[in-house]
């Protein structure tokens, strides 16, 4: 069975509710080591009234202990969640785990504790000087951003023939979708032939870079080749974003590349929120996230939490390997 290291999120959250009542179908699937000490655990499981499983293996000196207080934004649980998490990445950097999973953090928690990332897919990026690629969904559909964590403004700019062309050659090698990806304009109505911008000029041009290569690389890869068969092209041209996501159009597509974070992330969790997760592609480990956040508002309340983006997160880790 695989190991996998479990970051453990922000305490104040329920993150550690999640890894506690969750153990035992966690370890069904694969192996759980936790990024937290023995004595922060029993912190958090008295809070929570929750007995610790007597195989829950833990790691000693993650980062200082502090006092956990429910739904609080603090730095001590910003340096103790990003601790947690840079723990897991060097295990798996040195093989010593087969991947790694992340409960949710809290970004203003990170910054106060003077961390400079914006969140773990940021950090990932400059851990192994890679171009790390986000795509969130579960199996019914997945959606890759090309734009991140970045104010909407400044989107249109930042699509540039040559960066949208290496991102989409990248995701279609290590997301091997089987299917024709279906690639989002960035204009209302896909720019109606430039009359509402002309953003998809570029776009297209990148689509259509990328599916000369990857056909290019299909002669010679059998594993490509069996993944998109002539003369399916890797990528659709530019699809009119709000019409992108509607039953007739999804029966096409199960990957998406959208051009800003909420463009694909506002479909994506309208359809499928409960189930959805997080995986960092394009990197030498692999990683997977629950794709919801810390919850504040019910942490430590005793309120039942839902767990199926958690299982599904392992479970893509599972499958993976």
């Amino acid at each position: 069975m695989k190991t996998v290291a479990i970051s453990i999120g922000d305490l104040n959250g329920i993150g550690i509710q999640l890894a506690l009542e969750d153990h035992d179908a966690i370890c069904k699937l694969v192996t759980p080591l936790y990024c937290i000490d023995m004595g922060m655990l029993k912190q958090a499981a008295q809070k929570l009234n929750i007995t610790i499983p007597h195989d829950f293996q833990t790691i000693e000196n993650i980062a200082p202990h502090f006092e956990i207080e429910a739904g609080k934004v603090s730095k001590e649980s910003g340096a103790y969640a990003y601790a947690s998490f840079t723990t897991a990445v060097e295990l798996a950097r040195e093989k010593k785990v087969d991947a790694i999973c992340t409960l949710p953090i809290h970004k203003k928690a990170w910054e106060n504790a003077g961390v400079n990332y914006k969140g773990h897919t940021d950090a990932l990026r400059d851990f192994f000087d890679a171009e790390a690629i986000m795509m969130l969904g579960c199996e019914k559909m997945y959606v890759a951003l090309f734009t991140e964590h970045i104010p909407l403004k400044k989107v249109a700019s930042s699509i540039n023939e040559k960066d949208l062309t290496r991102f989409l050659i990248d995701f279609y090698n290590t997301a091997r979708p089987t299917l024709t990806v279906g690639v989002l304009g960035l204009n209302p109505h896909a720019g109606d032939d430039g009359v509402l911008g002309d953003e998809e000029v570029v776009i297209q041009r990148a689509i259509d870079n990328a599916n000369l290569t990857i056909r290019h690389t299909s002669t010679s890869s059998v594993n490509i080749q069996k993944s998109v068969a002539e003369p399916v092209e890797a990528y659709s041209n530019p699809l009119v974003p709000d019409v992108a996501f509607t039953p007739n159009v999804r029966k096409n597509y199960t990957h998406y590349v959208a051009m800003y974070h909420d463009q694909g992330l506002a479909p994506l969790k309208a359809l499928y929120f409960d189930e959805g997760i997080n995986v960092s592609l394009n990197l030498p480990i692999l990683r997977t996230s629950v794709d919801h956040g810390t919850a504040f508002d019910i942490a430590y309340t005793g309120c039942p939490l839902n767990n199926l983006s958690y299982i599904n997160a392992i479970k893509y880790i599972k499958e993976s390997l």
